[in-house]
């Protein structure tokens, strides 16, 4: 039986989201970037705005188009509401656990060097700007959705319920909770320091002088798809709303998922320039290596753009959800057609070739070897954590039918099983009905 046929009687799992969700979000990304170059608007409060007209496209479009508020996994009973008056204690009790949290992250904020130095600064500023705001918002926002919830006692209950000496409350659920906020917590911050950086570069580009020369179009267009990713990423870290549907189910419960993750990020990064995982001592980057070779340029350069906006693509069909160390729901579509970690993927093949460790430009094949053995770890460390992501959402049931699917069906993980001599087992791929 050939392949097409076998997939056409073995579809792949739905998506959580639509391909319509990330099209109309990048949408209002470019209409925002083209405003913003025309009128000069580069500053970071100009690159926030730029989260909005990303995001709120998002929103509509979920609400709107998807009605994702109506799915069951909301968790939420639209044709039910109970009264205020039924609810206001619960509502109280969540409200306790919820400002005693961002209380937590303000005091690990505040205690802590490094957010105040540097690029995080403005993270700090737009949190001191946005705390009162979500504070009085937050009271109206509990009270609504805790007349639709089918059950109120949710992470911020339990710990509301710890904190106020109140009966019922469960260990589990409240780590939930505090795993959840922490992921939050320490990426949200990351993405807005990083927010204003690249979204200046583009809206103060010189178009026409970078069309001169293939390198600087190729480095202009990787800025771009960058920003991209950096956008919808933050768009995903504060949008984690039961009525959207983008809720945070289950935050990664094990350590060494949260290890492989941290090692990535500052300030435990290891492969920045004083980590133990440097690859890039006495390296050049690749128009270095091919300078004055137009055509290798333009197609190396090509190739990079290409990995980088396969990058941007695998966060893009997030849509609001994207979120490192969660599950928000199963993404099916779009890249993760192809190999369930695509971003991780192109990543990696982006700096092989970008940075080239095995060249030095002492000539030390020391240096060269030593290179190519760090940058060979970190991919290594991306593999540990695309590991530690499966354990995590194999727990799913959606999930665990998408990796049997991708293993039976998906290119990457096929070409990957036809190298390594590894097969699907025939009696994991379903019969066509008669």
């Amino acid at each position: 039986m050939s392949s097409a046929v076998l997939a056409a009687h073995d579809p792949c799992p739905p998506s959580a989201v639509s391909h319509g969700a990330g099209l109309i979000g990048l949408v209002g990304l470019i209409g925002w970037v083209l405003l913003a170059r025309h009128y000069a608007w580069s500053g970071p409060n100009a690159a926030l705005v730029c989260c909005i007209a990303t995001g709120l496209p998002m929103v509509l479009w979920s609400v709107l188009v998807d009605k994702v508020h109506r799915r069951p996994s909301t968790g939420l009973d639209w044709a039910n509401p109970r009264p205020v008056k039924d609810v206001i204690d619960t509502s109280l009790i969540k409200l306790t656990g919820l400002w005693m949290t961002w209380a937590g992250i303000a005091a690990i904020y505040a205690t802590t060097r490094w957010y105040w130095t540097g690029s995080y600064q403005f993270s700090m500023n737009v949190f001191i700007y946005a705390s009162p705001f979500l504070f009085f918002l937050s009271i109206p926002y509990v009270i609504w959705v805790d007349r639709y919830l089918k059950d109120q006692r949710d992470g911020a209950w339990h710990f509301g319920a710890l904190i106020s000496g109140q009966p019922g409350w469960e260990r589990d659920a409240i780590y939930h909770h505090l795993r959840a906020w922490a992921v939050k917590g320490f990426f949200l911050a990351f993405m807005l320091s990083i927010v204003p950086g690249g979204y200046a570069d583009i809206v103060n580009a010189n178009v026409a002088e970078i069309a001169t020369n293939p390198v600087w179009i190729a480095s202009w267009l990787i800025i771009a798809m960058f920003l991209v990713d950096v956008q919808f990423a933050t768009v995903g870290y504060a949008l984690t709303l039961k009525p959207l549907d983008s809720h945070i189910r289950t935050a990664n419960p094990y350590m060494a998922g949260w290890a492989a993750a941290l090692i990535c990020y500052p300030p435990f990064v290891l492969m920045g320039d004083n980590g133990p995982l440097n690859y890039h001592v006495n390296t050049a980057d690749w128009t270095y290596w091919f300078e004055g070779n137009t055509p290798l340029l333009i197609l190396w350069g090509g190739w990079l753009v290409l990995l980088t906006a396969i990058y941007a693509w695998a966060t893009v069909v997030f849509g609001i959800r994207f979120s490192n160390l969660t599950h928000r729901g199963i993404l099916t579509h779009g890249p993760y057609r192809w190999t369930k970690h695509p971003a991780y993927l192109s990543k990696n093949t982006y700096w092989w070739f970008a940075t080239m460790p095995f060249l030095v430009t002492n000539g030390s094949w020391v240096d060269a070897v030593r290179n190519a053995a760090l940058l060979a770890c970190v991919s290594g460390v991306y593999y540990w954590r695309a590991r530690t992501e499966e354990r995590h959402l194999m727990a799913d049931p959606d999930y665990a039918a998408y990796a049997a699917w991708m293993d039976r069906h998906g290119p990457v993980p096929r070409l990957i099983g036809w190298m390594t001599g590894r097969r699907v087992k025939p009696d994991a791929i379903p019969a066509p009905a008669e």
